[in-house]
C-alpha cells in the first residue's frame, strides 16, 4: 500500500500528542524528532526534511497552537497542511492548447514505465472526451513500437508509426500534421529512453522539443526508486525544462520519498500517479488527499469518485430497494462484490477510509484476492433456485457446490452460515435505519428534511455495521476468509 511504512511511523508519533490538554516546546520537539526520522527513513531528500521540520516546528510552538483547545489536533493539522504544500499544494492539471492538438512529450529512463504510462494517459484523456494520438518515437528499444501499438489497440486509440528507420524528429513532424488532419485533440510522444542519462539522449530529446514545441514535457519516473527518482527528475529538468512529473508504481511505494521530494527539489508538480498495472490505473495526483492518507485521515473524495465511475447506479438503486424490503440473495451478494472489486484492490479501498488503520484487527490486514475468487466460485456453482432460496441447500447440494467451485464442504458451509448471519443483521439494520429516517424527517420537516447516508436518494447501498462480537473487522459483508 502506498506510503504504508511512512504513514505508520507518522501516526505513531502523533498518537502521543492526541488528547493532550497542553503541549509545550519539549513535546513538540519530541514529535518533530520522530517526524524527521520517519521522513529520512522514507528516503525523502535531507534538505527537504530539514526545511519541512523547521516550518512545522515554527508554527507548532506559536500562539496558534498554544491557545488552541485541542493543541494535539492543531499540530496534526499543521503537519497535514505542510505535507500538502510540500507535494505541490493544488492539483496540477494537464495542459490544453488554445489551438489543438495539444502536444505532450513523454520522457524518462528505460524501465520507468514510460510507454505503458503513455497508453494509460491516452485512456485517461479519453475519459475526458479527448481524442489522443499515440506516437512511436522510440526507434531504438526492441519491440517498443509494437508495445505501443498493442497498447493503442487496448485503449482503442490510433498509433502513428513510421518504423525504426526514420529519425524521431521526422516522425514527430509527420505525426503532428497527421493529428491536425484527423482533428485529434492530443499528441502523445513516446520518446526513447536510456538506462542512464547521457548526452546523446538529451541532444535527441532537445531536437524533438524544438520541432514539436510541446505544451507539456512530462517526466515518467519510478516512485519506488526513491531519491534516485528525484535525482533523475533534477537532471532532466535542468536540460529540458519539465512541466511536470508522473510517478509510476506509487501503489507499491511504502516509503514515499519521491512523492515528497520531487516538487520541492525540482519545482515541478507531480501531475499523475500510477496506482496499478491496469490501463485505467493512472490518477491525477491530489497533494491534499495524499497527505490525508499518510496521516490516517483517509481519502473519502477519491473513494467517492471511484464509486461514481465504476458502480452501476441503477443496480445499486435496485439493491437498496430490495434491502429495505428485507430481501438479500446470493445474486445480490455476487453483484455487490463484483461492483466493489471494480473499485480496485480492497486493501487500497480500506486505506481510503478514515481511521481504518486504528480499528482493532485492521492495521495489518491483508486481503486475499484469491479467497474472494473462491467465494465468487461458490456462488456461481449454485443453481438459480439455490441462489434465490438458501433453505434448499441440503448436504448433497453443498457437496456438489464444493466440487463445482474447487473448494471444500467446510468452506461452503462456513460461507453459507456467514451469509445467513449477515442477512439477519441487515434486516435489523435496515429496520432500525428506517425508524431513524422517519424520526429525523419528522424533526427536520421544516428545514427540508435530512437524509441519512445509507438512506440517500442517490442509490447509496446500506452498509452493514462490520465487525463481529470479538472485535475485528470483516469485509466485504462480514466475510472472514479473505483476511489472513
Amino acid at each position: 500500500m502506498a506510503f504504508e511504512s511512512l504513514a505508520s511511523r507518522l501516526q505513531n508519533a502523533f498518537d502521543k500528542l492526541r488528547g493532550r490538554g497542553k503541549i509545550d516546546e519539549a513535546s513538540v520537539n519530541e514529535a518533530m524528532r520522530e517526524v524527521r526520522l520517519a521522513l529520512l527513513e522514507a528516503d525523502v531528500n535531507f534538505k527537504v526534511v530539514k526545511d519541512f521540520v523547521a516550518r512545522v516546528k515554527e508554527r507548532a510552538i506559536g500562539q496558534e497552537v498554544m491557545k488552541s483547545l485541542t493543541p494535539g489536533q492543531m499540530v496534526i493539522k499543521i503537519v497535514n497542511e505542510e505535507l500538502t504544500e510540500l507535494m505541490g499544494g493544488n492539483v496540477a492539471k494537464i495542459a490544453v492548447a488554445s489551438k489543438p492538438p495539444t502536444v505532450v512529450m513523454m520522457v524518462g529512463l528505460q524501465g520507468a514505465g514510460k510507454t505503458t504510462t503513455t497508453g494509460k494517459l491516452a485512456k485517461y484523456l479519453q475519459k475526458q472526451n479527448r481524442k489522443p494520438l499515440l506516437v512511436a518515437c522510440d526507434i531504438y528499444r526492441p519491440a517498443a513500437i509494437k508495445q505501443l501499438q498493442v497498447l493503442g489497440e487496448q485503449v482503442n486509440a490510433p498509433v502513428f508509426s513510421l518504423g525504426d528507420q526514420i529519425s524521431p524528429v521526422e516522425i514527430v513532424k509527420q505525426a503532428i500534421e497527421h493529428a491536425k488532419a484527423q482533428h485529434l485533440d492530443y499528441v502523445l510522444l513516446d520518446t526513447a529512453g536510456r538506462l542512464h542519462i547521457d548526452e546523446a539522449l538529451m541532444d535527441e530529446l532537445k531536437q524533438v522539443r524544438e520541432v514539436a514545441k510541446p505544451d507539456e514535457i512530462l517526466l515518467v519516473v519510478d516512485a519506488m526508486t526513491g531519491q534516485d527518482a528525484v535525482n533523475v527528475a533534477e537532471s532532466f529538468n535542468s536540460q529540458l525544462e519539465l512541466s511536470g512529473v508522473i510517478l509510476t508504481k506509487l501503489d507499491g511505494d511504502t516509503r514515499g520519498g519521491a512523492a515528497l521530494s520531487v516538487k520541492a527539489v525540482t519545482g515541478k508538480p507531480i501531475k499523475f500517479a500510477g496506482m496499478g498495472e491496469k490501463l485505467d490505473a493512472l490518477e491525477p495526483f491530489h497533494p491534499d488527499r495524499m497527505s490525508s492518507r499518510i496521516l490516517g485521515m483517509g481519502d473519502v473524495l477519491s473513494l467517492i469518485e471511484k464509486a461514481q465511475e465504476n458502480v452501476d447506479a441503477e443496480k445499486a438503486k435496485e439493491m437498496e430497494r430490495q434491502m429495505r424490503q428485507g430481501e438479500f440473495t446470493f445474486d445480490m451478494f455476487l453483484d455487490s462484490m463484483q461492483q466493489m472489486r471494480k473499485l480496485g484492490p480492497l486493501e487500497d479501498l480500506l486505506g481510503m477510509m478514515p481511521g481504518m488503520n486504528k480499528m482493532k484487527g485492521m492495521k495489518d490486514v491483508k486481503v486475499d484476492e484469491k479467497q474472494l475468487g473462491r467465494v465468487e466460485a461458490i456462488v456461481k456453482s449454485m443453481t438459480k433456485a439455490e441462489r434465490l432460496n438458501p433453505d434448499v441447500l441440503n448436504a448433497n447440494r453443498r457437496k456438489r457446490i464444493a466440487a463445482g467451485s474447487g473448494t471444500t464442504i467446510q468452506e461452503v458451509n462456513r460461507f453459507i452460515k456467514q451469509f445467513e448471519d449477515m442477512k439477519k443483521m441487515m434486516k435489523q439494520f435496515t429496520g432500525m435505519a428506517g425508524k431513524m429516517q422517519k424520526k429525523m424527517n419528522k424533526n427536520q420537516k421544516k428545514k427540508g428534511g435530512l437524509q441519512l447516508p445509507f438512506m440517500g436518494k442517490q442509490g447509496n447501498l446500506p452498509m452493514p455495521p462490520n465487525g463481529d462480537q470479538k472485535g475485528g473487522m470483516n469485509f466485504p459483508f462480514n466475510f472472514k476468509p479473505p483476511f489472513k
